[in-house]
């Protein structure tokens, strides 16, 4: 892949892309992915939080809490630190080797 960003073609989930890198879990924007953070680290604790007061019925919030996180905390942090470096980094691989460039520089680091 030459001169990409991250956006790889060929997505299996809506906003996310996968790619021969592995999956995308990055958002539009960062507001975008803070908002899908709150909602699901807050279902996921109102669902064992709420357990006292309505009882087996709270563990209903699980699913949700793990569809805004796209399956796993570790995928949504994961993502948040794509939406950070999105458009800042850029990879090129050339002759098996692979070169992270800061957007906008010459310099080169060697992955």
């Amino acid at each position: 892949m030459t001169g990409t960003t991250g956006r790889t073609k060929g997505g299996t989930k809506p906003g996310s892309d996968a790619g021969p890198d592995g999956p995308d879990f990055a958002s539009r924007s960062l507001p975008e992915h803070v908002v899908r953070g709150v909602v699901g680290f807050g279902a996921l604790v109102g669902s064992v939080a709420l357990i006292p007061a309505v009882g087996p019925v709270a563990l209903g919030l699980l699913p949700i809490g793990l569809l805004a996180l796209r399956g796993c905390p570790t995928c949504w942090t994961i993502g948040l630190m794509q939406t950070i470096s999105r458009g800042r980094l850029q990879r090129s691989c050339e002759d098996g080797q692979c070169r992270l460039t800061v957007a906008g520089q010459g310099e080169h680091r060697v992955l």
